[in-house]
């Protein structure tokens, strides 16, 4: 990936990507940039990453990433927030890449809530926000599979992933994508801080994959059945359960019911 050689005029950006770090294989992103961020480095920052060793994603899964073939990159976010309201910035995240990969490649994914992006059921890229309490900030972490082959999936994740090679048919040249990933996100996300997640909510429900569908939410030992019916104002999701009463989750995880897998 060349963003490193890219003259910084022809990024669109304010903030994000001033200062890059493009390392050739890295444990994990997210923990580089949590580092950085503890060592002051600035809101924007970026790491990326030609391949992983120790990515991972929601309930600390591993990312599997074979060098040079997907987008592994973090950024530093510094976001004057109420904590409660962190978990918005995830889902703003999602929208923005979606439309980025939409608007770059043609492919349009949905949103799984909270945080990955499927398409016909099968995941394409994960996003992850981590913050540790010793640094007042976060970091934002995505990965995306770009140019993998079924060859290079894992034989358990040959049902369950893809890439933009396996959907188009193509390579995808990464470098233009991440640069109007990095461009939408930053937009969202100034008006995100700015403005509230009303419009980032909007954009979501564009994109979502999961309204509409029989469900299963796993919230630690707890797991409940139900249809997923509507995404609150704070961005909770809302199930109907088989009695017909609703309830908003903040957290957990989605599992598509089988009748449902791949719409």
């Amino acid at each position: 990936m060349d963003i490193l050689n890219t003259p910084q005029r022809r990024l669109k950006t304010r903030v994000f990507a001033q200062e890059v770090f493009h390392l050739q294989k890295a444990g994990s992103t997210n923990q580089i940039a949590l580092g950085l961020a503890h060592q002051g480095y600035p809101e924007g920052t970026l790491v990326v990453a030609e391949e992983q060793t120790a990515g991972r994603g929601r309930w600390r899964r591993p990312w599997y990433s074979p060098s040079g073939k997907s987008l592994l990159f973090s950024l530093i976010l510094r976001p004057q927030l109420n904590p409660a309201h962190l978990p918005q910035i995830t889902l703003t995240a999602g929208a923005s890449v979606a439309r980025a990969l939409h608007r770059q490649t043609g492919v349009r994914t949905g949103i799984k809530w909270p945080n990955d992006l499927t398409y016909r059921g099968k995941k394409l890229c994960g996003i992850l926000a981590e913050g540790d309490g010793k640094a007042d900030c976060l970091v934002l972490g995505i990965g995306i599979n770009v140019n993998q082959d079924r060859e290079d999936l894992p034989p358990q994740l040959l049902d369950t992933a893809t890439s933009l090679k396996m959907i188009k048919g193509e390579d995808v040249s990464r470098t233009p994508l991440l640069q109007v990933i990095l461009e939408t996100l930053e937009n969202d996300y100034e008006e995100y801080c700015r403005s509230g997640f009303s419009s980032a909510r909007r954009r979501w429900l564009q994109y979502e994959a999961v309204l509409g569908r029989k469900v299963r939410l796993v919230i630690g030992d707890q797991e409940l059945s139900g249809e997923a019916v509507g995404l609150t104002d704070d961005g909770a999701l809302t199930l109907r359960l088989p009695q017909g009463d609703e309830i908003s989750c903040g957290a957990g995880e989605v599992i598509l019911c089988r009748e449902d897998d791949g719409k």
